[in-house]
């Protein structure tokens, strides 16, 4: 394979770490190498700062770029965080038609930098930083980056049909694999994170390698010069791939990225 990328994007999730946030030592080996080897190595996740903060501590990096809450944020790190793009929107209207359906839904509304504004707290982990109590209405009182409505007694195939049925035309979201939504503004996606970051650094998107697992990595496997899905993503993911890997939990990015190196 003739194919040599300048910019490697890795999702977090799934891809990076195992759906209980560790890593293995084989893929953190795997991922210092090919920053080694002078290949731009930079997180691309759903998560907001403080969880790119996290998991670039557990990959081991001090300085980078980083693509977060799905491409509406891009920052860089040394390791004092720099915002260097940000996206808002106004999503009152989506939140106010996903609660007139599932009244009990919780729902947070991204600080960048700092964590979220929440009308009642999430389940233990969900989501990272720190978060403040709001009513709903402060919630959405002005744009945002990043929404995300969870409802934690609602089955996931259930929720996902009532949101598929909601007719959210005017914001971009990405259903995750509880019930869960994340709303993003219109055109945002990890690839567009992505794009503003290789204009700034001289790079294309021929130049990207891109590797996740999630329905919202779809832009950004279809965008780049090669998209790899990992080997338990759902097959409408794999399709947007160019390549499938193995799994996490088989080290499935150790067998993509020692290509590279």
């Amino acid at each position: 394979m003739t194919f040599a990328p300048k910019l490697i994007a890795l999702d977090v999730d799934g891809t990076l770490v195992d759906r209980t946030n560790v890593m293995s030592p084989a893929v953190r080996e795997v991922v210092h190498a090919v920053r080694d080897a002078g290949i731009e190595t930079v997180i691309a996740t759903g998560r907001g700062i403080p969880g790119v903060m996290e998991a670039a501590g557990i990959v081991g990096f001090t300085e980078g770029y980083a693509v977060a809450s799905n491409g509406a944020v891009t920052i860089a790190y040394d390791p004092a965080v720099e915002v260097l793009n940000t996206i808002t929107f106004d999503a009152s209207e989506a939140v106010r038609r996903v609660l007139e359906a599932v009244p009990d839904a919780l729902v947070a509304v991204e600080e960048t930098g700092f964590g979220f504004r929440v009308n009642r707290p999430f389940p233990d982990g969900e989501v990272t930083g720190e978060y403040i109590l709001e009513d709903i209405e402060s919630l959405i009182a002005r744009p945002v980056s990043r929404v995300i409505i969870r409802a934690p007694e609602q089955q996931a195939d259930d929720f996902h049909r009532l949101v598929e049925g909601l007719g959210l035309t005017d914001t971009n979201y990405y259903i995750g694999y509880t019930a869960w939504l994340d709303l993003a503004p219109v055109g945002v996606s990890k690839a567009s994170g992505l794009a503003y970051l290789c204009e700034r650094l001289g790079f294309s998107a021929d130049d990207v390698l891109a590797v996740g697992d999630g329905n919202n990595d779809i832009e950004m496997l279809r965008w780049a010069g090669r998209g790899v899905a990992m080997g338990q993503a759902p097959d409408f993911v794999k399709d947007a791939a160019d390549a499938v890997t193995g799994g996490v939990l088989e080290d499935g990015l150790v067998a993509e990225l020692g290509r590279y190196v």
